[in-house]
């Protein structure tokens, strides 16, 4: 679980039940001036998660402390204040031009500073005059981070923002994203399927699948303790069961993804990447 001082985020056995689909007891923290990556495969449950944070949505059992309030609350209301929201679509009506959206945002959001929306504007070289209905996917989810960010929050939620957006662009976008959080107060939470942008900026990364959460951990030890192991079967049994956590066939025998300091160092391990962590417990045998 994610530990770190005072949190951002605070989520206790949240649950959400549909026909097809449950969010079962998801607990994690998000410590403040972290970033914390969610991640997991389409219909893991990112999307009711990050709604079910903003009161978009009711739980059907545990609760969510957003910025010190419990998101239940009727204050949660004036609290959004604080927090800038990106979705996986942008929604603004196809009409407006950027120049009406600021002029809508004004009277919006309280803390709405048109300078700086001016200024990411410019740096995301977003023409003003044109038709939000002739914007590019690219354009949109960029107008949507320049709104989010200008009227100073201090937590961003980002569901797929850099979705459509070119390597570039997206390179861009992380790194303002990193020299939001050097503000101690300031948290993001990013959900995306692009795990190397999750492993460049990310503290903290939570994995989501099918509906259960897998791991909150902090990155850097995510990548530290957990190895790759190629074995034949008679090798494998020597493994101690409690530091395999998924494995697979192969041509070769079996391959595992351990907690390296579970085991022997007479095994040898192999360098793993966030990417191979996610896909091993994703597509792996699991205990």
């Amino acid at each position: 679980m994610c530990v770190n001082g005072e949190n951002a985020i605070e989520v206790q056995g949240l649950c959400k039940y549909y026909n097809s689909f449950a969010l079962q007891d998801v607990s994690f923290q998000l410590p403040s001036g972290s970033i914390l990556g969610l991640v997991g495969e389409n219909g893991a449950g990112k999307t009711t998660l990050i709604k079910l944070l903003l009161n978009a949505i009711k739980p059907d059992a545990g609760r969510a402390i957003i910025l010190g309030q419990d998101n239940q609350k009727p204050d949660f209301v004036q609290l959004k204040q604080d927090i800038g929201v990106v979705l996986d679509e942008a929604y603004f009506p196809t009409v407006l031009n950027v120049k009406q959206v600021n002029k809508i945002m004004q009277h919006t959001y309280v803390n709405w500073d048109k300078e700086l929306f001016a200024r990411l504007l410019n740096q995301f070289s977003l023409p003003q005059d044109k038709k939000f209905s002739e914007f590019s996917r690219g354009m949109k989810m960029k107008l949507a981070i320049a709104v989010a960010m200008a009227h100073h929050p201090r937590l961003l939620v980002l569901d797929e923002a850099t979705g459509g957006l070119d390597p570039m662009v997206r390179d861009e976008i992380l790194d303002i994203f990193m020299d939001f959080t050097r503000e101690e107060n300031h948290s993001v939470l990013l959900s995306s399927h692009i795990v190397s942008d999750l492993e460049k900026i990310c503290d903290y990364v939570a994995f989501l699948h099918k509906g259960r959460l897998q791991f909150c951990e902090e990155k850097d030890c995510l990548l530290e303790e957990y190895a790759l192991v190629k074995l034949s079967q008679t090798d494998f049994a020597d493994l101690p069961e409690e530091a395999v956590l998924s494995r697979r066939n192969s041509a070769y025998g079996i391959e595992a993804l351990v907690h390296k300091p579970q085991i022997s160092d007479i095994f040898i391990t192999e360098h793993t990447s966030l990417e191979d962590i996610i896909l091993f417990m994703a597509k792996g045998d699991r205990k």
